[in-house]
């Protein structure tokens, strides 16, 4: 008689099924969207999910121009690095940062790092995400899918 008649499966590289999605980022909140983006790149929409496994899907953002930051968040809030040498603490405002080429990735980057994971499984899942300012990519080979991202919870 077999007492284990369901098996835990887990995901593991082979058998991760891996898409590519298409966000669009127009009038979305920065930190709102970002969680979203977090989850659909971790897989934790899947009935598969395996926490130690990348199993999430391949996201496209686009529009990310467009972004939108409630209150005075666009000058008031403060991003903090450091160049490693003394007194080489620097601010970065979310407006300095979109002022820069390649601003818009630079900034969504940031905040999606920081809801990932911090290990080496939160760096491979952040190269699974590409972020456009226009509304052009250049993976239709991959046949993205569209998805509203104000439908997941």
């Amino acid at each position: 008689m077999d007492t284990l008649s369901y098996k835990t499966i887990s995901a593991n590289k082979e058998t991760a099924q891996k898409e590519w999605v298409v966000v669009d980022a127009t009038d979305q909140v920065l930190g709102r969207l970002c969680t979203k983006v977090a989850k659909l790149l971790r897989g934790k929409y899947k009935p598969n999910f395996t926490p130690n496994v990348d199993c999430g899907d391949n996201v496209i953002i686009i529009n990310a121009d467009k972004i939108q930051l409630t209150g005075k968040k666009w000058t008031d809030r403060i991003y903090l690095t450091y160049t490693g040498y003394p007194g080489g603490q620097r601010e970065h405002t979310p407006a300095s940062i979109m002022a820069k080429p390649n601003g818009a990735d630079k900034l969504f980057r940031r905040v999606v790092k920081g809801m990932l994971p911090k290990n080496k499984l939160g760096a491979k899942l952040l190269t699974n995400l590409y972020v456009y300012e226009g509304a052009e990519h250049k993976h239709e080979a991959q046949n993205p899918k569209a998805i509203d991202i104000n439908l997941l919870k």
